[in-house]
């Protein structure tokens, strides 16, 4: 790896202003950019560090709202009772995320940030209908993703937590690359008050709702209402792991099981 300056603010307001510099890239868990550094794939001239930032930790739960800080790891997450009871799926899907040390550095807002296309995080905020928070403003879980690694964020700006609206029901099912265990495909559903959705990860360049089964399940929610549905190939992904057409199979079919 090249040289690089580094910083480690003890605040959000200092992270930003230190985020804005030219060549300047927040870092949390670090569990996609130094792998990428390493690679030759990145190389920024400055990284500032979010971890010291006790602001941007922990997890509440009020008024139907899941609250996680945005450094919260998936292993916190997964083992927090309060989300295992408000949001069973989500407690889910954080605790099958990579590996261990994968989810004790991983954290939420890093994961959403990066925006794979085959991350779990932005299936959970898209499928509740979350809100992600930042420094500056709030951002609706459907103008957050805009497409492969590429978000809503401005440069500068810092993810400080998102909210989960407590859903009446909700499921998580991954089919997973074995070795990465990133989602070759992913889908979480959820019945609550912003209706039924259905989001996809693993699938296409980014992840995405599925409007056709949302429809089915809102005049039936059961697996029996996604039999013989179908998804289109057009647009998802191929590769070594799988055609875009075994992609598509396979999204009603974990959508059936997520539904239970």
């Amino acid at each position: 790896m090249q040289a690089f300056a580094y910083s480690n603010p003890a605040s959000v307001a200092d992270a930003a202003r230190a985020a804005a510099a030219d060549g300047a890239k927040l870092i949390a868990g670090g569990q996609s950019l130094l792998g990428s550094m390493k690679l030759g794939l990145a190389a920024p001239e400055a990284l500032v560090d979010l971890g010291a930032i006790a602001d941007l930790k922990g997890i509440t739960v009020a008024g139907g709202v899941v609250k996680i800080g945005a450094m919260t790891t998936h292993a916190a997450v997964a083992a927090s009772a309060d989300v295992q009871k408000a949001i069973p799926a989500l407690a889910d899907l954080a605790g099958k995320i990579g590996d261990r040390q994968v989810r004790n550095r991983g954290t939420l807002g890093g994961s959403l940030a990066n925006n794979d296309p085959a991350a779990c995080y932005p299936a959970a905020v898209l499928g509740l209908g979350a809100t992600v928070h930042t420094n500056t403003r709030n951002i609706a879980a459907d103008d957050f993703f805009k497409g492969l690694y590429e978000t809503a964020l401005a440069e500068g700006e810092v993810i400080t937590a998102v909210s989960f609206p407590v859903p009446e029901k909700a499921g998580w099912q991954k089919f997973k690359q074995p070795a990465s265990r990133f989602s070759i495909v992913g889908v979480f559903v959820s019945k609550g008050s912003q209706g039924v959705r259905v989001a996809v990860t693993g699938a296409g360049a980014g992840v995405f709702r599925a409007t056709d089964l949302e429809a089915r399940l809102a005049s039936n929610w059961s697996a029996a209402a996604l039999a013989g549905a179908q998804v289109s190939a057009d647009g998802l992904n191929t590769d070594l792991h799988g055609s875009a057409e075994y992609r598509a199979a396979l999204i009603p079919v974990l959508a059936g099981r997520a539904v239970g």
